[in-house]
């Protein structure tokens, strides 16, 4: 699987000489996606309220992987039975497997009603509350022999492993984040479920995948009505339907997935509507090129590209096509710039009129 990555080229146009930074073209013949059921076996994860979350994880991940395997995408599971499979296994299996997409589902605890979801990508912890849970869903390693040797001395309880561990998915957070956000706004505006947020801390399950990775938690056994919701085979097929289409909008989005439906009566090919992904106070642009002459935005100036802008920044005028806070609409004018003939344009953002990087822009729906 090639992964999206930037590289430094130098573009020439009629013109002026342009410094660009890129984006890969995906490979879009084949897209996996492992699914991992948190806990089993002899790890029962949390009783909330007397529910297992071993078993309720493991529904819900099963019901999410044959809707996916419906819709054309190949999953492969950590596990589909009640055993034990130790973390560093989980994500060996999605590594070997070159997968696009790693997904950990688990339930949630607490000692009040605390009710709601929330979506983990792998990164340093930001609060005591995600130390909490980290500590939890990490506290499974005591159960596997020899752990100490396996996690190069990792201690679950101990809050200086989390803020000595360096975040090694750095390459793939953007696209974690982007499908966490996917995942929360299914929960959020279509099931109506308490938004906690898309959130970062070190689970150790995330930390080795060589691919974008989330752990969800899909609410709170202990709540009296979300457990019992969460319990019920109606609250783990909503579950299921809402984590199996934000995985399939978040496939749509960066180009990687051939999940296209077709219409047999018109014969042609239509791609699955994707939501939108609105960053609030963050403009999103393509930048196609760059130089010190004055040029006119016209399109025959930029291949046909319309609604181009020129901005003026030190010494040299940048050119960029259209400007957006939703990430999914630039992502399209992305590929639109791309399909035109520039193959080196990239996307930029600012917040309140400075230039930031992407990856600071999508961080920006971290709570």
């Amino acid at each position: 699987m090639s992964q999206i990555k930037l590289f430094l080229s130098i573009f020439c146009i009629t013109f002026f000489v342009v410094p660009f930074f890129a984006n890969e073209v995906p490979d879009v013949e084949r897209f996996v996606v492992v699914l991992d059921a948190g806990h089993g076996g002899k790890d029962p994860g949390n009783m909330g309220n007397g529910y297992k979350e071993k078993d309720i994880a493991l529904s819900i991940i099963l019901k999410v992987g044959k809707e996916l395997e419906d819709q054309g995408v190949e999953v492969i599971y950590t596990r589909k039975t009640d055993v034990f499979i130790p973390l560093k296994r989980r994500t060996q299996i999605a590594n070997e497997a070159k997968a696009d997409l790693f997904v950990s589902v688990h339930c949630n605890a607490h000692s009040s009603q605390a009710s709601g979801t929330e979506t983990f990508v792998l990164g340093l912890r930001r609060s005591n509350d995600n130390l909490e849970i980290a500590k939890r869903e990490n506290s499974v390693i005591y159960l596997e022999d020899d752990y100490e040797v396996t996690y190069n001395g990792f201690d679950p309880n101990s809050p200086e492993s989390y803020i000595g561990l360096a975040l090694m998915q750095e390459e793939y957070l953007n696209q974690s984040i982007l499908l966490a956000d996917f995942i929360q706004k299914k929960f959020t505006n279509e099931l109506s479920r308490k938004n906690r947020g898309v959130k970062q801390d070190v689970f150790l399950v995330l930390r080795e995948a060589v691919m974008p990775s989330v752990l969800i938690e899909t609410g709170f056994l202990t709540n009296n009505q979300e457990g019992a919701f969460l319990n019920s085979g109606n609250g783990q097929n909503k579950m299921s339907a809402a984590i199996s289409q934000a995985i399939i909008n978040y496939s749509k989005n960066i180009n990687l997935s051939t999940l296209e439906s077709i219409n047999e009566t018109q014969g042609n090919i239509e791609a699955t509507p994707v939501a939108s992904s609105i960053y609030d106070g963050i403009t999103f642009k393509v930048q196609v090129a760059a130089g010190s002459k004055k040029v006119e935005t016209k399109s025959y100036n930029f291949k046909g590209l319309q609604n181009i802008n020129r901005v003026k920044e030190g010494k040299l005028f940048k050119y960029y096509l259209g400007e957006t806070s939703d990430y999914l609409k630039i992502q399209n004018l992305h590929q639109e710039a791309i399909n035109s003939g520039y193959s080196s344009s990239y996307i930029v953002a600012f917040k309140d009129g400075r230039k930031i990087t992407v990856n600071e822009a999508l961080k920006s729906k971290l709570n």
